[in-house]
């Protein structure tokens, strides 16, 4: 945005810049024995000077208006350095206007050129003068022209750097929606569960019941909560990301809900960076609400094994295949497969042979990208 503003008032403040230009160059070029006592060569300094106060905003307007009071200069035979404006209207043109445009002014100079070269250089130096004057065009063409692809350089890096904003924005978004779908998804399904069973023995079992509904209240808490930290809510985290030492009250909490979930750690958590452990937690806990949802009465199975550069998580359970979850749908296996591709992991959902569904992750440690590991 600075930028911008400064790009901007750069080009609202060209006229007076120029018009300095314009003067410097006037002022130069106005030397004693040239212009100075002839008032009709002060008229054509002028009009050979005046245009460049306009250059930026008209490049091709004023290279054709210097180009024609160099001509009427060319066919009354005074010769005047202000000619020099001609070679800042064709950097102007070359650095501004369109490849067309450019060629047309290179041309119409280098024409210019030869033709005062032939008129002014002294006896048996045209060749010599030619060669300068065209060298002094080529040059000035040649600026332009770098001046031109400096430019778009600097614009395309600015475009580029309001990309990368966007594509954060959007991968940020797209991390806040794969949280709030493991949370909210696995809390409803987790107080469902629990309000079902509630119902069910309220009658027989009072105690039963009340610690059910008071399981309910606390997950309903901590999804408010968990919902909070992955919104950016709170100016503090409420509580620390869930982690591999979370995988235990997660098991504990399907096995209240009424699944139950056997836990396997093999390896040491130390060595894992949080933002995978955060990853393993949530392919977990999206793998066992899934479990949950869609297979009720099963028994489910999380084994997790970490060794030096890798953490394999796998979730399986014993329901029969057709009472599994269809890859093709909802949004949890899409988002377990970006959440794994992060990592450079390898993904796996489908059924047993036997009979049963299994979901698997192999997290690449060393491919944990920056800024993206708390995904």
């Amino acid at each position: 945005m600075k930028s911008a503003g400064l790009m901007a008032l750069v080009r609202r403040s060209s006229p007076p810049v120029d018009g300095l230009l314009a003067a410097a160059v006037f002022v130069v070029t106005f030397g004693p024995g040239q212009v100075t006592g002839r008032a009709e060569l002060v008229l054509l300094q002028v009009a050979l000077v005046a245009p460049l106060v306009w250059r930026r905003r008209a490049p091709v307007a004023v290279f054709c208006a210097i180009a024609v009071a160099a001509a009427v200069q060319w066919v009354v035979g005074v010769q005047l350095p202000a000619d020099v404006s001609l070679l800042v209207a064709l950097y102007t043109v070359a650095a501004r206007s369109t490849w067309r445009w450019t060629a047309a002014a290179g041309v119409t100079l280098e024409a210019g050129a030869l033709l005062a070269a032939a008129r002014w250089a002294p006896p048996g130096q045209f060749p010599f003068t030619a060669a300068a004057l065209t060298a002094l065009v080529a040059a000035a063409l040649t600026t332009g022209l770098w001046a031109r692809d400096r430019r778009a350089y600097v614009l395309s890096l600015e475009q580029d750097r309001e990309r990368r904003a966007r594509l954060a924005v959007a991968e940020e978004r797209a991390r806040m929606t794969r949280d709030l779908h493991d949370i909210v998804t696995h809390n409803l399904s987790v107080m469902v569960a629990l309000a079902d069973s509630a119902a069910y023995v309220r009658d027989r079992a009072p105690d039963r019941a009340a610690a059910a509904v008071g399981q309910i209240a606390d997950t309903g808490r901590q999804a408010l909560a968990d919902m909070r930290r992955a919104l950016g809510e709170a100016a503090e985290p409420l509580h620390p990301a869930p982690g591999i030492a979370q995988l235990d009250g997660l098991a504990g909490g399907m096995r209240a809900a009424g699944l139950p979930t056997r836990l396997e750690v093999t390896g040491d958590p130390a060595a894992i960076p949080a933002a995978a452990q955060l990853t393993v937690y949530r392919l977990a806990q999206e793998a066992l609400t899934n479990v949950l949802r869609h297979a009720p009465g099963t028994t489910a199975e999380v084994r997790l094994t970490m060794t030096p550069g890798y953490a394999t998580v796998e979730i399986t359970n014993d329901a029969p295949t057709s009472r599994a979850p269809k890859a093709a749908t909802g949004r949890g296996l899409a988002g377990m497969r970006e959440r794994a591709a992060l990592y450079g992991g390898i993904f796996e959902a489908g059924p047993v042979p036997g009979g049963g569904w299994r979901v698997a992750a192999r997290l690449d440690l060393a491919a944990d990208p920056a800024g993206k590991g708390a995904a």
